[in-house]
């Protein structure tokens, strides 16, 4: 069993938090970089977000505030309005996006960050110290603390889908996993996740004017693959060399 402990967890902060010190100051002034993936995948999963389809709607926050079963004052995916194309509204929706070269790995000081070699970043949320180096040094914002333990009813549950995996406990931060929960089962039972709903993330089976779309990047003949080949295409902060897996296509300007 895993001790949450208050006294347990206040004296691993303050144990890394002295010895992590010393480690980035030692590493001020030259870059860093995540560590290596964690085992072997022939896949590489990526999400692409249609701005031109998107209409802000919301769904994909609920659904995945139910099947994650997040807190009503966490969003692990926001929808952020970006604007405006002609008349039109445009929105930004932002998961986390598993970057290949992640910030929050390289600060992690106790490896409670790491990546698969699949490319999904996750959390071990019982080796975290709850120290927030990881929410800090996220260029993204994808990352939220919980500072209470979330108790009683989800009101995402039962309208928006059921939990799919446990509550994250106090302390903690906590973020998207592109629902790596039903690309495992999915993939275990012979479905294709992207195609397959419950092989999906539960952000893009919910998305009702399919603006999202998720699959492996690897396979050439991917939906993702195809949509990336044949339209333009940005990711959010490029210029930082993080290599995100999240990528957007941009509103385009209705014609006349």
């Amino acid at each position: 069993m895993t001790d949450h402990s208050p006294g347990r967890r206040n004296f691993l902060l303050k144990a890394a938090a002295a010895g992590t010190l010393t480690i980035v100051g030692s590493r001020l002034g030259r870059r860093t970089h995540a560590s290596g993936p964690v085992g072997e995948s022939p896949h590489s999963w990526v999400m692409v977000i249609d701005q031109d389809k998107c209409t802000g709607c919301g769904y994909c926050t609920k659904a995945c505030q139910a099947h994650n079963d997040v807190p009503p004052t966490i969003e692990w995916c926001r929808v952020i309005e970006a604007g405006k194309v002609g008349e039109r509204q445009v929105y930004l929706s932002r998961p986390c996006m598993h970057c290949d070269h992640a910030p929050c790995i390289s600060v992690c000081p106790v490896k409670a960050s790491y990546k698969r070699a699949d490319g999904i970043v996750m959390m071990n949320y019982d080796r975290c110290i709850g120290c927030r180096y990881c929410e800090v040094a996220c260029p993204y914002g994808a990352r939220a603390f919980n500072w209470q333990a979330f108790t009683g009813d989800n009101p995402a549950v039962p309208e928006w889908g059921e939990p799919e995996i446990e509550r994250r406990p106090r302390g903690v931060p906590e973020k998207c996993s592109f629902c790596y929960h039903r690309i495992e089962r999915g993939l275990a039972l012979g479905l294709e996740p992207g195609k397959d709903v419950d092989a999906t993330p539960a952000c893009v089976a919910a998305c009702p004017v399919k603006a999202r779309t998720f699959g492996d990047i690897n396979d050439h003949e991917s939906e993702v693959s195809q949509l990336l080949a044949t339209n333009p295409h940005f990711r959010l902060r490029e210029d930082m060399g993080t290599n995100p897996h999240v990528y957007y296509l941009p509103a385009r300007r209705d014609e006349a």
